[in-house]
């Protein structure tokens, strides 16, 4: 296992986030992927509740699509790739996310667009999740938020749904440390750090 195993961007920010979408009488499809955990889903579909003003919805289990797959540097699936195949079954649904426990990666990019250097080393990140700002499709992973604690462990899992949907929705990273917006700068401690919950600029910009 290697020493940096936990240590991932869990954000890549794809487009500026430079407006917010309304999300009244919005509705939010849960796709999940292959023996995703029903009470794993049940619970983070109480957490979007609690936060965010959007009616959700259970997809029907998929299978991840092959053409996601890679195999690279480990196992894996690319992220982006499933952003893009999320969105081809939005139809009625403004938003969707996907959920999976299988490892899932995107290439790291400075603020130019360019692939971060060592290329070896970033051109197939694994990631904790990915979102577009604003977009209407996300991903997240459990595959690096394990935890001996299964407590801590899902509270992994909704500070990252809570994240990907705040980029979807259009809030950027926050400075605040404590809100669940805030980058992890590749760190899974800053996760923990973070409250399950907006700060109180967040919260505003979301119910403009």
């Amino acid at each position: 296992m290697r020493a940096n195993y936990f240590l991932s961007s869990i954000f890549i920010i794809l487009f500026s986030c430079n407006g917010f979408q309304s999300i009244e009488n919005r509705t939010l499809g849960i796709q999940p992927y292959e023996n995703f955990s029903v009470k794993m889903t049940d619970s983070i579909i109480q957490a979007i509740s609690t936060i965010y003003n959007l009616k959700v919805v259970v997809l029907p289990i998929q299978k991840l699509p092959q053409k996601a797959f890679i195999n690279q540097k480990s196992p894996r699936y690319r992220a982006d790739s499933l952003i893009r195949f999320q969105k081809k079954n939005l139809d009625t649904l403004n938003y969707i996310l996907g959920l999976t426990h299988k490892d899932i990666s995107t290439t790291k990019r400075d603020g130019n667009g360019n692939i971060k250097k060592p290329l070896y080393k970033y051109e197939d990140w694994g990631v904790m999740g990915l979102a577009y700002c604003p977009g209407t499709s996300g991903i997240v992973s459990t595959f690096r938020l394990k935890h001996k604690n299964p407590k801590v462990h899902m509270l992994r899992v909704k500070k990252i749904v809570i994240h990907e949907l705040g980029h979807n929705l259009g809030l950027p990273h926050c400075p605040n440390k404590k809100c669940v917006m805030t980058d992890a700068v590749e760190s899974i401690a800053t996760i923990d750090n973070a409250e399950l919950a907006l700060c109180s600029n967040c919260k505003r910009k979301i119910s403009n």
